[in-house]
Formats: C-alpha cells, sequence, structure tokens
C-alpha cells in the first residue's frame, strides 16, 4: 500500500485542476459582480424583482448540491467518482451559460420568466459539474501537504478567472456591442467568448486529472448512515457556517462594486482597473500561501486573515469615493490579506472528509463538499439578493442621479455590510479545532487502515 508520500502530485496535474476554477469562475464572478447589474440597469428589471430573483433560484437549486454529492459518491466509472461529471457537463454548462444573456427581447414581463428559466438552469449545470469538481480535490491525493499545495494551485487559477471578468466584462461589454446594438448585446458576445474557453478548460481538466483516494471497501452505499455522520462532523460544521458568512460577503462586496463606482465614484469605467489591481494582489496572496503555511498554522491563517481582510473591506464605509489611492489602498490590503483564504479553507474541507472516515470508518467526501457548496450558495445568493432589496428600500433609480439616501445605501453595500460578513467568518473560525498533529495522525492511521486490508501483491 502506498503511503501519502509515494503520490504526490506533478505540476501539470496541480494546473489541470486549476484551470476547472478558472472556467467556473468565468461564470461565478460574471453572476457575483455584474448579474445584478445586468437585470437591474441593462434589462431593465426591477430592482426588489431582481433582488428575490437572486434570492430564491440560488436557494433552491443549492438544494441540489448535496444530492449531486451524494450521487457522486456513488458514481462507479472507469474514470472514477467525480471525473466523469466534469467531462459530461462541460458542453451544457457552456451553452447555457450563454443562453442565460442571449436576452431575446421578450418585453418586461417575459424577460423576468426568461431570467427565472435561464437562471435557473444555468445553476443546475454549474451545480452538477462544480460540485464534483470541488471534491475531486479530496481525492487526487492522501497528503494534506499535497491538498494545500493543491489548493493553493486551485485559487491562483481561479482567481486569474477572477481577474479576468472584473478586468475585461467592463471594457469587453462596451467593445463588443455591435453597430446599432445594445448594451445587452454586449453582454452576450462577452460571455459567448468566456463560455467556449470555459468548456475547453473542463475537458483539459478531465483529461490530466487522476483520482487515487478509494472509500472503504467495506462501506455500504446507504444515505442515512452519511448524513448522520456529517452532521456528527464538528470541525465540517464549523466551516458550514464560514462558508456562508464568507460567501455573503463576496455575493455583496462583488456585486455592489459596479453601482459603487458608477453612481457614488462617478466613474463606471474606473472598476476594471480598479478589479485588476485587486485580483493581482489576491492572486499573489494566494501564491504565498505555502509561505504562510510554513510559519503558521492553517486555522491561526484563517483567523487573522480574515479579520484583516474584513478590516479592508469595511474601511472603505468611511472613505471619500473620489479618493481613489485610499481606496486602492485597502483594497489592496484586503485583497492581499483574502488570497491564500480560499486554498487554506478548502484543504481543511478535504481534512474534515479525512476525519470522518477517521472517526466513523465511512468516506463521504461528495457529500461533504457539496453540503458545503450548499451553504456557499445560500450564502451567495443572500448576498446578492440584499443589493437589489436595499436598493428598492432607499429608493434607488436605475440610471438616474440617486439622492444621498441611495448612495449611502450602495456605500453600505460596498463596505460596513461585507465586511461585517467577513469578520463574523473570521471569528467562527475560533471554533474550529482540527489541529495539524491531529491531521497528521489522521493521515498515519488512515493509511495504515487502508494498507492492513489491501490484497497481497503476488511476486
Amino acid at each position: 500500500m502506498s503511503t501519502p508520500n509515494d503520490q504526490r502530485l506533478s505540476f501539470r496535474e496541480k494546473f489541470a485542476y486549476g484551470l476547472g476554477d478558472t472556467a467556473s469562475n468565468f461564470y461565478f464572478q460574471a453572476f457575483n459582480q455584474f448579474l445584478a447589474y445586468y437585470y437591474i440597469d441593462v434589462l431593465g428589471i426591477k430592482d426588489s424583482a431582481a433582488g428575490t430573483l437572486m434570492a430564491f433560484i440560488p436557494s433552491v437549486v443549492a438544494l441540489l448540491n448535496p444530492v449531486i454529492g451524494m450521487i457522486a459518491d456513488r458514481t462507479d466509472t472507469r474514470w472514477g467518482k467525480f471525473r466523469p461529471w466534469i467531462l459530461w457537463g462541460a458542453l451544457p454548462y457552456g451553452i447555457l451559460g450563454y443562453v442565460m444573456f442571449a436576452n431575446p427581447g421578450f418585453g418586461v414581463h417575459g424577460t423576468l420568466v426568461y431570467a427565472y428559466i435561464t437562471y435557473t438552469l444555468t445553476l443546475i449545470a454549474y451545480a452538477a459539474i462544480n460540485t464534483p469538481y470541488g471534491a475531486l480535490m479530496g481525492v487526487m491525493s492522501p497528503s494534506s501537504d499535497d491538498r494545500t499545495s493543491l489548493s493553493s494551485y486551485r485559487f491562483a487559477c481561479a482567481f486569474t478567472g477572477t481577474l479576468l471578468i472584473g478586468w475585461l466584462v467592463p471594457w469587453m461589454k462596451d467593445f463588443l456591442i455591435p453597430a446599432g446594438g445594445s448594451p445587452a448585446d454586449g453582454f452576450r458576445n462577452t460571455m459567448a467568448i468566456f463560455a467556449v474557453i470555459s468548456v475547453a478548460m473542463f475537458l483539459y481538466t478531465f483529461a490530466n486529472t487522476r483520482e487515487r483516494v478509494k472509500s472503504p471497501p467495506s462501506q455500504g452505499s446507504s444515505i442515512g448512515p452519511d448524513l448522520r455522520d456529517l452532521l456528527a462532523n464538528k470541525p465540517w460544521l464549523v466551516l458550514f457556517f464560514v462558508a456562508f458568512l464568507n460567501l455573503t460577503n463576496v455575493g455583496l462586496r462583488s456585486g455592489a462594486g459596479i453601482f459603487y463606482f458608477k453612481y457614488c465614484v462617478g466613474r463606471e469605467t474606473s472598476l476594471g482597473t480598479f478589479n485588476l489591481v485587486g485580483f493581482i494582489c489576491f492572486i499573489l496572496g494566494a501564491l504565498s500561501t505555502k509561505l504562510f503555511t510554513r510559519y503558521f498554522s492553517r486555522r491561526s491563517l484563517m483567523i487573522g486573515l480574515t479579520i484583516v481582510n474584513a478590516l479592508g473591506i469595511g474601511l472603505c464605509y468611511f472613505v471619500d469615493p473620489h479618493n481613489l489611492p485610499l481606496l486602492y489602498a485597502l483594497n489592496i490590503l484586503g485583497s492581499f490579506a483574502a488570497g491564500p483564504t480560499p486554498a487554506i479553507v478548502w484543504s481543511l474541507y478535504a481534512d474534515t472528509a479525512d476525519y470522518g472516515e477517521w472517526k466513523f470508518g465511512r468516506r463521504a467526501t461528495g457529500l461533504v463538499f457539496s453540503a458545503t457548496v450548499l451553504a456557499q450558495k445560500v450564502g451567495l445568493a443572500i448576498g446578492g439578493a440584499m443589493i437589489g432589496w436595499l436598493c428598492s428600500y432607499s429608493g434607488y433609480v436605475a440610471n438616474a442621479e440617486q439622492t444621498p439616501r441611495a448612495l449611502h445605501s450602495i456605500n453600505l453595500l460596498f463596505s460596513l455590510l461585507p465586511g461585517s460578513f467577513a469578520l463574523l467568518a473570521g471569528l467562527a473560525i475560533v471554533f474550529y479545532r482540527l489541529d495539524e498533529p491531529t491531521v497528521k495522525l489522521m493521515e498515519r492511521e488512515l493509511a495504515a487502515r487502508k494498507a492492513a486490508v489491501a490484497p497481497p501483491v503476488s511476486n
């Protein structure tokens, strides 16, 4: 039986896995940063209706994530449990994301119905490919060190996708408007390009990754014990709430950015450069993960870095929107501090899957990751919905000069509200008790268990 150190991942495999999250973020970040704006300012959907749409659909579809995770745990093909979902889901994912921005022009009520249908189908396709993709990290290597490194590649690539969306879409959506066309045409043509690239990236991920960690051979297929073990997995429960709080922060901050720069700063085009600088710092932070983890435990890093990120976001509330140098400085601080956190927290999710197997004798990697994604999707939905709801409450009027009350609400959406959720996430991690010595102990004992039941090798 091989030990964790015998199965180190190559650069090519880590990079291939990472590209899968670049592909995911082409849609994920487009939705986070521009969907509320697209629905309200471009398509003309009422802000309160857009808020309800962006809360209801992701929250309902999120319930599918654990179902997909449990089905993926029970998938058995020559390619493994999780990789086939990437192969089968790539093309539908690409097509539906494009259709979502196609805007056939059905009128006020027809446009809202079309938005409900296409947003639902796209999020289902996203869940069907991204949930197994996330779980794949937990079975590519049994080593927590390797998984932390893999997670670093994943999120460096993920936020390259974030960088490209945040930097290029504000420019491309205008540049790609055809003669006599509308802003909606610019969005449609922009998403067509990202759809094609994302499908190609997912196929590359499928072709260049492998699954190595297997479930215990004596494990049955009953769903009930998996759910029972998950709810008894205390480290995972803490991370479940952390995921909800973090993604509520992301949904608020990302979606409010274009409103903040359009109405508070008064220079919508400046958002692209602001995002570019922030995302570069985020990637630099992600690439520094290994350096940070050399000197600090992952738990301590998550607490400290998340609180610094919260301060970088929340303090923007007290800055004059026209003081761009200070806004940039806070953006750089918060973004760099946030950079290592996704890689760290996703490696912690993989540790909780190991913990479940170590503690209860059953492994449900897909369920662990997919139930976490459920918390993320609900948090993201709440964050995005709060934009529409608070805009409606404050008297926001699309494409018009805003009242002081509406401007104050936009400032809150961009600063204090997301900063508060980030701060709560950092404080919640205090309750995560799975430390590094225990993780190493689990690795050794799980490897010993598997060696004890492995069939003898004939000479």
